[in-house]
């Protein structure tokens, strides 16, 4: 089978409606002796909603990890290969990871608050990257946040309460307040909902996609019925390698993989 051809297998059509944020190609990541990812290239688009799902140990959050270099910060970890956000190479020697994770920011599997006030939690990103000149300025990114959180109706009179006080799902809800206050290009989710009860899941998935009107959004998730509910494009890893990516309802519905098949299926995982 000739490169083409291969690729051809792997990739169903992007629309072409939504324009490339992040553009991968031939990424590989070892650990030492070990590869945990081999050769991944896609592109995934901005103002949407990507799926990365696959088997435990298959390398989705290796992955997402690459985006912010957030592998940077593990012994023995080397990335080769090209990663680009809105065409610049964030492997660069002179790109600052500091000021890349501004721009990408991240919402992991367990809710984690700073042990601060429900204010300075989303104060703290636009403090320190000095995004606001005076109180006032703050005030108002501090609030524009929570709203676009859907968390401001709920918090609004106790901003001096610590984070730590509030429901998981509210807890959810604030790092995601914490991760746009900063203003990022990307936001990155490893499992969002995974601790969450269902209530509380269906909340932040109707955030995540109303979030989606404004940011690139690459999630992380073992439930196929929310990456089927919440996602535009999905990504099939497996054993490191990327087997399929596309729209995901061509995914769910016609995969063009056995594999792909066979995982969305239950028939593996």
């Amino acid at each position: 089978m000739t490169t083409a051809q291969a690729q051809a297998t792997l990739y169903h059509d992007i629309p072409e409606a939504r324009d490339v944020k992040v553009a991968i190609a031939g990424v590989d990541v070892h650990y030492g002796d070990k590869q945990a990812l081999f050769d991944v290239s896609m592109q995934i688009p901005d103002r949407s909603v990507t799926a990365f799902i696959g088997p435990s140990g298959c390398g989705k959050s290796t992955f997402l990890r690459c985006v912010n270099r957030m592998n940077d910060t593990i012994d023995g970890a080397v990335v080769t290969g090209s990663l680009k956000i809105d065409g610049t190479e964030i492997n660069d020697k002179t790109i600052d990871p500091v000021v890349l994770r501004a721009s990408v920011g991240m919402v992991f599997q367990k809710p984690n608050p700073f042990p601060k006030s429900i204010y300075d939690n989303v104060a703290y990103g636009p403090k320190i990257h000095g995004l606001a000149a005076t109180r006032e300025e703050l005030d108002g990114i501090v609030e524009q946040s929570l709203v676009k959180a859907g968390l401001w109706g709920e918090v609004s009179d106790r901003l001096t309460d610590p984070g730590t006080s509030l429901s998981g799902g509210q807890q959810q809800r604030l790092v995601i307040a914490r991760a746009i206050a900063v203003n990022p290009e990307v936001i990155l989710m490893d499992e969002p909902c995974s601790a969450l009860d269902p209530i509380a899941t269906a909340k932040v998935e109707e955030l995540i996609d109303e979030l989606r009107e404004n940011y690139c959004i690459i999630m992380v998730t073992h439930s196929m019925a929310q990456a089927a509910r919440v996602s535009q494009m999905t990504a099939f890893f497996h054993l490191g390698n990327l087997v399929e990516y596309g729209p995901t309802e061509e995914i769910f519905t016609n995969p063009r993989e056995r594999r792909t098949q066979d995982y969305i299926t239950g028939r593996f995982g």
